[in-house]
């Protein structure tokens, strides 16, 4: 048996660095955005369909509660996946990549996030 196996494989206990979380948030919202991608199909095959099927997409979203959720939620994924996926890029061209400058991308990539998913609470609300 090797004893140079890690002991240690609780997740909860090792603390991820922020370019790390941020890597592994880019990730879920890509899940999020696919799954999400149901209901966006969904309701543009209805609003598409007929006058009538625009007005009642129009008015599940002005006034379900749930379908508010669902579009905040779905528009915050997406503006977390584009910042981060350009932060990607960047570090795919060798820029950044070294500790210092991959912390500071990842603090910019949360800040412009949270700019966005309050931007999107805004115009969803």
């Amino acid at each position: 048996m090797n004893s140079k196996r890690p002991v240690n494989l609780d997740l909860t206990t090792i603390k991820f660095p922020l370019p790390a979380l941020t890597s592994i948030t880019h990730r879920i919202t890509g899940v999020i955005l696919f799954v999400g991608l149901v209901f966006a199909l969904w309701a543009l095959d209805a609003s598409l369909s007929s006058p009538e099927g625009f007005e009642a997409v129009r008015d599940t979203l002005a006034t379900n509660f749930l379908a508010k959720i669902v579009a905040w939620g779905l528009l915050s994924a997406l503006g977390f996946h584009f910042v981060a996926g350009i932060k990607h890029l960047l570090m795919d061209m060798d820029i950044g990549v070294e500790l210092e400058s991959a912390n500071r991308k990842a603090q910019v990539t949360v800040v412009i996030s949270a700019v966005l998913v309050v931007l999107a609470g805004v115009w969803v609300w």
